[in-house]
């Protein structure tokens, strides 16, 4: 029964409310902090559920004044707004119940790297990065650039960024696979459209307890920073290369002056990649079922493409299509892509849960 499942939130609200006046959980702030954002994170579901079951209530009691002679008509009007009201409020909570992906309010670490078309496709890799911070900039989030290798062409090769704020991870989880674009080159002097890809990560930002790496495990190198075709943009031996020997991941950072603040960088960095890598391996194991979810984070998987002749932007994992592309790359619309995955996904975990 619905009712009873609701009840289980409401006690677990009530009992975190209780602990977080007791003395014990006061005197300890890493406890209270936590409590405080679990509590924090079931309010929208306690507050739906309350309301629930008070409308369920509210419900029975018009049912049986149906009869009465003086208060059935007045019943009856009260059910015609209760009834549909308790549609809605399922349909609400049946989202709230679906279990939320521990990394939803972790910032991420976004990497763009340029693929099959040459320059175009170290040119996309600057295009979507800015499209992609112009959307940033309409939540009210932050980026911090943590390593960018320029191409000749004026693009870039390849383009980390760390963006922190609110719910990052869940809106940007869904970004990571091959980005196809189809347009022509301002260097294509017969008008031909040509087709290039670039692939995107996008890794939840992890907490040094959450990654442990051994020291001897790494390689570090450090070299001069070089800017395009090798021109030296920095006289010391700043940027830093970090190898992660079991794994093979290497880390290179050269935007910062100082060594040290480039291998800190390049530590974050590698700790989110060696996260990512444990979470791929994971739904590996978790099979078929997880991978045609939308946002398995494949990489090899084509998941989007621009088609800038056309005007058109098409996400082919549900099939969306819209004529906005110039909009959405301008004004960094990724919501109207967005808004649509995430209910696409939330529908999928529900048709696979008992809720």
């Amino acid at each position: 029964m619905l009712q009873d499942k609701l009840q289980i939130f409401i006690n677990r609200y009530n009992e975190i409310n209780e602990s977080l006046v007791s003395p014990d959980i006061l005197s300890d702030i890493k406890r209270m902090t936590e409590l405080s954002k679990e509590q924090s994170s079931l309010e929208p579901i306690v507050n739906a559920s309350k309301e629930y079951i008070q409308i369920i209530n509210d419900i029975e009691e018009n049912r049986i004044l149906l009869e009465d002679k003086e208060l059935g008509d007045l019943a009856k009007e009260e059910l015609k707004e209760l009834e549909p009201r308790k549609t809605e409020l399922e349909e609400q909570i049946k989202i709230l119940m679906v279990p939320k992906d521990p990394n939803d309010d972790k910032n991420i670490f976004i990497e763009l790297r340029a693929g099959t078309g040459g320059d175009e496709a170290a040119l996309f890799v600057g295009d979507l990065f800015r499209a992609y911070v112009r959307y940033a900039e309409n939540r009210g989030w932050k980026v911090e650039i943590m390593n960018s290798s320029e191409s000749e062409s004026g693009g870039y090769k390849e383009m980390v960024a760390l963006f922190k704020g609110d719910d990052v991870y869940s809106r940007f989880k869904f970004e990571g696979g091959v980005h196809r674009v189809q347009r022509v080159p301002a260097t294509e002097s017969q008008g031909r459209v040509h087709t290039s890809a670039i692939t995107v990560a996008v890794m939840p930002e992890v907490d040094d307890v959450e990654i442990e790496i051994d020291p001897n495990d790494l390689k570090i190198d450090v070299m001069r920073s070089s800017g395009c075709g090798g021109q030296s943009v920095n006289t010391t031996d700043s940027a830093v290369r970090i190898t992660h020997l079991p794994s093979g991941i290497v880390v290179t950072n050269q935007d910062q002056k100082s060594q040290h603040k480039n291998k800190e960088k390049a530590m974050k960095v590698l700790k989110a990649r060696l996260n990512d890598l444990q979470m791929q391996e994971q739904m590996e194991k978790e099979g078929a079922s997880r991978k045609e979810q939308v946002g398995s984070g494949d990489r090899s998987a084509r998941i989007r493409t621009y088609n800038y002749p056309q005007g058109r932007i098409s996400d082919h994992r549900i099939n969306l299509t819209l004529y906005r592309l110039e909009a959405i790359m301008n004004d960094g619309l990724f919501d109207e892509i967005i808004d649509p995955l995430i209910a696409d996904y939330q529908s999928k975990l529900m048709e696979n849960s008992d809720i």
